[in-house]
């Protein structure tokens, strides 16, 4: 692989403007492809095979119009008071005219629904006032029925004819008085089956607020934007004079923003420690547009597919996180070795190669293993997260191919600008003579030997730092313990957007859990006839209704539907508390669990707060087979690369300490709301539920990344002859700075993405950014040296028969060095005049610049 990359790497310098071309070629068509075949992206997400999508197939066979989607339209008086006689007017003709936008089904209009509710209680008020009246009048008869009887005995004894009209009035007496308590006892039911649902409202108490419900014909995972934008443009551009209008988070979706001022700055502090790092604009500008144009490609190809693919609104934000930061990265290992390089006195083309053939080789490692544990995503059987996945592995895959391609030819027309005019003076100052000094790229001798300010740490040094890391990232971990996952709601939208506006005026008008409503699916009995299985179903709806609206956690209850056999049943259940509160999550369960008529099973329960529920609870039990695949994997890859049985173990304990704190961080903030003000946070609530599961790919291979920089450096130099423990020290300053750049760009770069509205892309920058800082900084600079110390030759030991049969991995391409060592520095080729001479020292270069890159050859 190294010699293949070493040809790519020349060849792409000696054709730079056909690299280039291809590339620009390549944006174009993805720009082309993303015009013309781009659709939309989805709002929601879905599992299938959970129990909500069960519980919705059902209802779609018996109830179809029930199947669609949903939307909530929210109008307030912008003073306070009651909406006018005239206000009412004007909605009431918006909901007939949003009825008749293509895909909806219906669309209820608030104060007919409370014009029909006060009806129904006129009706039953007028029932119980009837029923009482002939209670009387009843009464009045029995009682001259009975002084008849008694006047009639008293005159003697009654004839046969005589005693049968008395009972045949008596009989019709009985009959009238069992009607009239059948009659009082569906008004008794009729009177607490709306005290049961007197908390499903369309119009606040106060009636200042009033709600429209969209009923749409497709699910809520299929109706279109467009469809939603026809609903929206009938109420929004047409106002009502003196009411405000909102729509709930069912109905509006809000594009996450590709490009936004915090994300800039992220770019603009990760441009500032590449000027640092490299020493020229040049140098800092090309990592900075090769990874645009990477990201540029990546992210318009994988949009393109969005008429074909349901791609959920985050995905391409995952892929322009994971594009930019890596593409950044991986652009700077090339251009920091080509750099020293040339300083070395490498011509311009030799170098470029040999670049692409040491750090590309070492680039092409580290992609390829956040690649594969990105698509591993896919071994989770959940949908939408594997496509997550996918879209990351292929940002990741154009950020590889950029790195090795259009670098290199970059690099080639840049020449020797790559160095600062000093380092430019220096090189040619000195010629094509290398340093006296025999001082190689590692921080050590050429011979292997440690420079005398070489000390490994003490014993006593080594086991303070380990065991305060270990503590410290156990400490931050706590919070883990406490996670609870879930999709984000209308609270967690930005105070200004429409989404959180609707929530909060449904949580203070009508209570949080009108946000959240549940459809509860019942299974009855039936009946020998159609006409008993149509009597029982009204017991036993209410039977049902009224063992539901026992539970705590339940606001109100009412039946909306019975099949056409009369064996099923559906219901709305208003739950207390909020969509994401715990106690609405406790609500579903216990639903499921009830079986309220014996014989006909549990009940089923339906909605986006039921299928929020279900998802979430299906990630978390894939993330436990999925973490254990990455492990696994991990403990694979580094053993092959370091050919070390305490190593890969050692890192991937690590990489696991690192997972667990950074969740705990995440629950900190954005469960807890510690610091939530720092970064515009709203509303505390669930960890967005896919998070955990996608943060074990992407912090995985990132912290292989910095485990490759760090621990290959002390394997080289143990092999090389330094002890074990001094060899420590070596590879930790040999790989700090190329670890300590590459982190404050991935946290920059990540961290621009913490202040986005959506809470979903903020919470996903904030983990990744916070991962990286505890994976790079505490585990791999502190925790791993402190470790490898203390294990001292131990930790290099591998079973013979286990080391004759692994495969030699040259990561960092230690034989293509070793073959091209004894070539002339000049490349023969008139490459300019960065071609021509040697620095004295192997670097010197600014902050860090002693430093060798990843790909130093030492193995």
């Amino acid at each position: 692989m190294a010699e293949l990359l070493y040809r790519l790497g020349r060849a792409s310098a000696r054709r730079a403007r056909t690299v280039i071309a291809i590339w620009l070629a390549l944006l174009v068509s993805a720009g082309t492809a993303y015009a013309l075949f781009s659709g939309e992206l989805e709002d929601s997400f879905s599992i299938p095979g959970t129990p909500t999508d069960e519980v919705n197939q059902s209802l779609k066979a018996e109830f179809p119009e029930m199947s669609g989607g949903r939307g909530t339209i929210v109008y307030q008086s912008e003073d306070g008071s009651a909406l006018t006689e005239e206000q009412r007017t004007e909605i009431s003709e918006r909901v007939d005219t949003a009825a008749e936008v293509s895909g909806v089904e219906d669309v209820i209009d608030p104060f007919a629904t409370e014009e029909e509710r006060a009806e129904q209680a006129d009706l039953l008020e007028e029932g119980r006032e009837e029923s009482e009246a002939g209670r009387v009048e009843l009464e009045e008869g029995q009682e001259q029925l009975d002084e008849a009887r008694a006047q009639a005995e008293a005159a003697g004894p009654l004839d046969e004819q005589t005693e049968a009209a008395f009972d045949a009035q008596q009989a019709e007496l009985d009959a009238g008085v069992a009607e009239l308590e059948a009659g009082a006892e569906e008004l008794d039911r009729g009177e607490a089956m709306m005290d049961m649902a007197s908390e499903i409202r369309t119009v606040s108490e106060d009636g200042s607020t009033a709600l429209v419900n969209v009923a749409f014909t497709e699910s809520q995972e299929e109706v279109s934007q467009e469809t939603k934008d026809a609903v929206i443009e009938v109420f929004e551009d047409d106002p009502v004079a003196g009411a405000t209008v909102d729509f709930g988070d069912d109905i509006a979706m809000e594009l996450p923003s590709l490009v936004s001022p915090a994300e800039a700055v992220g770019v603009v502090v990760a441009g500032v420690v590449l000027v640092i790092m490299l020493g020229t604009l040049i140098g800092a500008g090309l990592p900075l547009v090769t990874a645009l144009v990477g990201v540029a490609v990546a992210t318009l190809a994988a949009m393109s597919l969005s008429s074909v693919i349901e791609i959920a609104n985050v995905t391409p934000i995952l892929g322009l996180m994971l594009g930019l930061a890596v593409g950044i990265d991986y652009a700077l290992f090339i251009v920091n070795r080509h750099r020293r390089q040339l300083k070395q006195g490498l011509g311009v083309h030799e170098s470029i190669g040999l670049a692409n053939g040491t750090a590309g080789n070492a680039v092409v490692f580290a992609g390829t293993t956040v690649l594969v544990a990105l698509l591993g995503l896919n071994l989770t059987g959940i949908g939408f997260l594997g496509l997550m996945g996918t879209v990351g592995a292929i940002a990741i895959t154009v950020a590889v191919s950029v790195a090795v391609t259009l670098v290199p030819a970059l690099l080639s027309l840049v020449d020797g600008r790559i160095l600062s005019s000093r380092e430019r003076i220096a090189r040619l100052a000195a010629g094509t003579e290398r340093s006296e000094s025999g001082r190689s790229e590692s921080g050590r001798s050429e011979n292997g030997q440690a420079d005398a300010g070489d000390r490994p740490m003490s014993n006593a040094g080594a086991l303070g730092r380990a065991a305060l890391a270990v503590v410290a990232l156990g400490v931050i971990a706590v919070p883990a313990l406490d996670l609870r996952v879930g999709m984000p709601d209308g609270s967690s939208q930005p105070a200004e957007s429409t989404q959180y506006q609707a929530y909060t005026a449904i949580a203070e008008k009508f209570g949080d859990g009108q946000n959240g409503p549940l459809l509860v699916a019942a299974t009855l009995p039936g009946g020998p006839s159609d006409e008993a299985a149509e009597a029982n179903a009204e017991q036993y709806r209410y039977e049902i209704a009224e063992a539901i609206y026992a539970e705590d956690d339940v606001a109100a209850v009412a039946p909306i539907g019975v099949s056409d056999d009369h064996t099923l049943a559906v219901f709305q259940v208003v739950p207390v508390d909020g969509p994401a509160s715990e106690s609405t999550e406790a609500l579903v369960h216990t639903l499921r669990e009830m079986e309220p008529i014996h014989g006909t099973g549990t009940l089923g329960v339906a909605g986006m707060t039921s299928a929020n529920i279900d998802i979430s609870e299906t990630l978390s039990e894939a993330l436990p087979t999925y973490l254990a695949v990455v492990v696994g994997m991990s403990l694979v890859i580094l053993l092959l690369v370091f050919r070390s049985v305490f190593v890969p173990v050692v890192a991937t304990l690590g990489f696991i300490l690192s997972y667990f704190a950074a969740l705990g961080g995440v629950v900190a903030v954005y469960q807890w709301g510690w610091l939530g003000g720092l970064i515009g946070l709203q509303n505390p609530g669930p960890i967005l539920n896919f998070l955990p599961t996608l943060l074990v790919g992407i912090l995985f291979g990132l912290a292989m990344d910095y485990m490759l920089f760090i621990g290959t450096g002390m394997r080289e130099a143990y092999t090389h002859g330094s002890p074990s423990r001094l060899a420590v020290v070596q590879g930790f300053r040999a790989g700090r700075a190329v670890v300590t750049a590459a982190a404050i760009i991935m946290i920059s770069v990540f961290g621009g993405f913490i202040f986005s509205e959506t809470m979903m892309i903020s919470s996903m920058g904030f983990a990744l950014a916070f991962g990286v800082l505890i994976d790079a900084f505490v585990v791999r600079m502190l925790l791993i040296p402190a470790v490898m110390h203390l294990a001292g030759d131990a930790a290099w030991w591998l079973p013979r028969w286990l080391d004759r049969i692994m495969p030699d991995i040259d990561v960092e391409g230690a034989s293509l060095e070793r073959s091209h060592a004894a070539q002339p520095t000049g490349d023969g080729e008139g490459a300019g005049a960065g071609d021509t001479a040697a620095s004295g020292e192997a670097d010197a270069g600014p902050a860090g610049a002693d430093q060798p890159e990843v790909g130093s050859g030492r193995r």
